[in-house]
């Protein structure tokens, strides 16, 4: 089963594809199954035109694995992994030469 445990859209900036992108979908996801569980931090920049663009396109998208093994789903796991989870995705989102503000949510953030 595949859960987003942590996910909050913020005002970003990057270009892709020669589109500017003014902001990123930030996630942590579990998938686990038959007894085995990862958590991957992915970040994906989408244009964000004006205040109801929500429309996320997955081409400006990256992820990184941080945890990969036998076990179950683990809020403390989830927890540790949140402490460095912004560092995380600032590496993850210098591929695109872009920037997450993270001062700067667009809505609050979801846990799941």
């Amino acid at each position: 089963m595949t859960v987003n445990v942590f996910e909050q859209y913020l005002e970003a900036e990057a270009v892709y594809n020669e589109v500017e992108r003014h902001a990123a979908l930030v996630l942590l996801i579990s998938d686990s199954e038959q007894g085995h569980i990862s958590y991957t931090a992915a970040v994906t920049f989408f244009p964000h035109r004006d205040e109801e663009d929500y429309a996320v396109s997955y081409d400006a998208y990256a992820e990184e694995v941080l945890f990969d093994s036998k076990g179950r789903r683990s809020k403390k796991r989830e927890q540790k992994l949140l402490l460095g989870f912004n560092e995380v995705i600032d590496r993850l989102a210098e591929q695109f030469d872009g920037k997450v503000f993270w001062d700067k949510p667009l809505r609050e953030a979801r846990r799941g």
